[in-house]
């Protein structure tokens, strides 16, 4: 019997990062570690580095998967680690993984078998703490609308009409709908709602923001709710864009790791596809096409749904122009699509392609 992912995890001996860093070009000095194995590279290298030529770009994207998913991730680490094989310099991109489903049904996020990114436990769980600063920073916007009501209300926002939703990184049905307030008379008492902190828009901006400085704009620019003649009212309208900015000055700068064969991997942001465009940071892919020959990427859920947003959204917003596409397909799935008969599966196939 073939030895277990966490068996082939723990039994790979590591490179230093500053190692795997300086054989893509990255100085030590761009370096924050964190410990001897994980590192955030300064997001200021992308700008130092904007005249040189852009590698190739891979996408990586599968057919609508089963709910246990279909091996995208996996797919990306081993094709990475195959171009180095061949002797191209190749960098893969991908997301973080999200607590929800690390303790939900799909597990963690690492890929599997010989082909995961490692430390393959401190990328599943607390990695360098960006989703729990996106976490602080959505909550902080949550209770600095309420504790705008609280004192005077000067925007005279609606609190039937709160768009913001607080977040945390886990699924807690029991938080789905909650009622805030109850602590003090004065309080405006209303409902509220928890999502989980992937499907936060900060998630989302951060992965399409270039620099610290882009990302403080677009916070400021999210409508959070509306005052009570229907009008929008924005973050920079409670002048707080710099506040929730100022705890996400270092998950703004992606995290450098390795795989099982000592591939280079960032694997930096982590929104989900359902509710926005499901890649990893558009700073992450853009600083890998800067340093690698092919940058191979991933876009989350089926290829009608991640691979769309990829090509529409983050594509749009990045100008990046791929060279070409990986569809992962698996017998499992295409059965499931046709109801237990795998012909019957192929034209969900086909539909993709």
């Amino acid at each position: 019997m073939g030895k277990s992912d966490i068996e082939i995890a723990q039994q790979t001996k590591l490179d230093p990062i500053a190692d795997i860093a300086k054989k893509i070009g990255i100085d030590s000095s761009e370096l924050y570690l964190y410990g001897d194995y994980i590192a955030k590279v300064n997001v200021s290298l992308l700008k130092k580095l904007e005249n040189k030529k852009d590698g190739k770009l891979v996408l990586v994207t599968a057919m609508t998967p089963t709910p246990a998913g279909e091996g995208k991730t996996t797919t990306t680490v081993g094709l990475g680690q195959a171009l180095w094989k061949l002797g191209k310099k190749a960098i893969i991109c991908l997301r973080e993984p999200s607590l929800g489903p690390v303790f939900g049904i799909k597990g963690g996020a690492a890929g599997g078998g010989h082909s995961q990114v490692l430390p393959m436990e401190d990328i599943n769980l607390h990695f360098t703490g960006d989703i729990h600063a996106i976490t602080a920073a959505n909550n902080l916007l949550s209770a600095l609308i309420d504790n705008h009501m609280y004192f005077g209300n000067e925007l005279g926002i609606d609190e039937k009409m709160i768009t913001w939703k607080r977040v945390m990184d886990m699924n807690d049905r029991a938080l789905r709908k909650v009622i805030v307030g109850l602590s003090d008379k004065k309080q405006v008492r209303r409902e509220d709602d928890f999502k989980i902190t992937v499907a936060s828009e900060l998630m989302n901006i951060l992965c399409l923001s270039k620099d610290i400085n882009e990302l403080k704009k677009r916070i400021g620019n999210i409508v959070c709710c509306y005052n009570h003649k229907g009008e929008p009212v924005y973050v920079r309208d409670l002048k707080v864009e710099g506040a929730l900015a100022a705890l996400l000055k270092h998950a703004i700068n992606p995290n450098l790791v390795q795989t099982v064969e000592h591939t280079p991997a960032f694997v930096h942001g982590g929104p989900f596809a359902n509710i926005a465009h499901g890649c990893s940071s558009l700073v992450a892919t853009k600083l890998a096409l800067k340093l690698a020959d092919i940058v191979i990427t991933e876009a989350g859920f089926g290829a009608d749904l991640g691979a769309e947003k990829f090509f529409n959204i983050k594509c749009r917003v990045g100008n990046l122009k791929p060279n070409a596409v990986v569809l992962v397909a698996t017998v499992r799935a295409l059965k499931r699509h046709g109801d237990g008969d795998l012909e019957k599966g192929l034209p969900n196939l086909e539909k993709q392609i």
